[in-house]
């Protein structure tokens, strides 16, 4: 596998940055690794699991090198999904194998849904879909008042509200916006609110994400093999939860990775997952 390349491809309201690391002599698809609003410096480490393939990575709009250019304040699904049609003409038009982690795992559903041609094998780790939960009215209430929080309280009240959810074991309290939560400094964020706003997940996806449904019809109709893979160590989160509603909704059954929602992480952004086991696992399945 060579060093990664940077391109650029403009699409409407943006230009997207993207990493191609080149194998020489594979017949194996284009894997492509995404997730929103994480960038691809967060694939690096699972990247370096597949030199015998072409790896691509991508900045989602809004995230990291990939600036907006104008358009609608929030990104959904779709708007996500035609960006990775884009992207995937722009490698040669696949079709692609596919995997795609908490934000991005849904709108590789939504791709999936609108461009079934274009991929061979999807795995979606961990979606949020929080539309499909038996709990989707405190679900989603509670990723309201998140965002509610941030624009009346900024980020770091915010972000507490959203780790407490996420890592929240079991249905999502209906009075969940009036329970007390842990300071901001016990996270290691910020208590004040400098004014500062446009956090790309804040404010470009925590809303359209949660709230967004598959469609479950088209997805089971598609010629993509879909394969929905949880945490080990996720059992009874949100993400997991929803990842396993998913599953049951197209007929599977969710395939177990190791350790927790960022499994594929190594330590570089100071919550380690397992990234060499990992990779073991999406090996496997890709190989199916």
């Amino acid at each position: 596998m060579t060093e990664p390349r940077t391109h650029t491809l403009e699409v409407p309201g943006c230009v997207l940055h993207y990493d191609v690391r080149e194998a020489e002599g594979t017949t194996e698809p284009i894997l492509l690794l995404i997730g929103s609003p994480m960038s691809a410096a967060g694939f690096t480490a699972l990247a370096r699991h597949f030199q015998d393939r072409t790896v691509v990575t991508y900045d989602p709009r809004g995230s990291d090198r990939s600036t907006r250019t104008g358009g609608a304040a929030e990104s959904t699904p779709e708007l996500h999904a035609d960006d990775l049609h884009r992207l995937i003409d722009a490698l040669g038009g696949g079709p692609v194998d596919v995997f795609a982690s908490s934000g991005g795992a849904v709108n590789a559903l939504a791709l999936v849904a609108r461009h079934p041609e274009q991929v061979r094998t999807l795995v979606a780790h961990e979606p949020p879909a929080a539309q499909v939960l038996p709990d989707r009215e405190q679900a989603l209430a509670a990723v309201a008042d998140i965002r509610r929080t941030y624009d009346r309280e900024g980020f770091g009240p915010a972000m507490v509200k959203f780790i407490v959810v996420t890592g929240h074991q079991g249905e999502i309290p209906a009075d969940f916006a009036d329970q007390p939560m842990p300071s901001p400094a016990e996270f290691g964020l910020p208590a004040e609110d400098d004014g500062a706003r446009g956090d790309v997940m804040f404010e470009q996806n925590l809303i359209t994400c949660t709230h967004y449904e598959p469609d479950f019809d088209a997805l089971r109709a598609a010629p993509a093999r879909i394969v929905v893979g949880v945490g080990a160590e996720s059992e009874g989160q949100l993400a997991r939860r929803a990842g396993e509603a998913v599953a049951e909704r197209l007929g599977t059954k969710p395939v177990l990775f190791p350790s927790n929602h960022g499994g594929f992480l190594d330590d570089t952004f100071g919550m380690p997952g397992d990234p060499d086991n990992f990779a073991v696992t999406l090996r496997q399945v890709l190989a199916e």
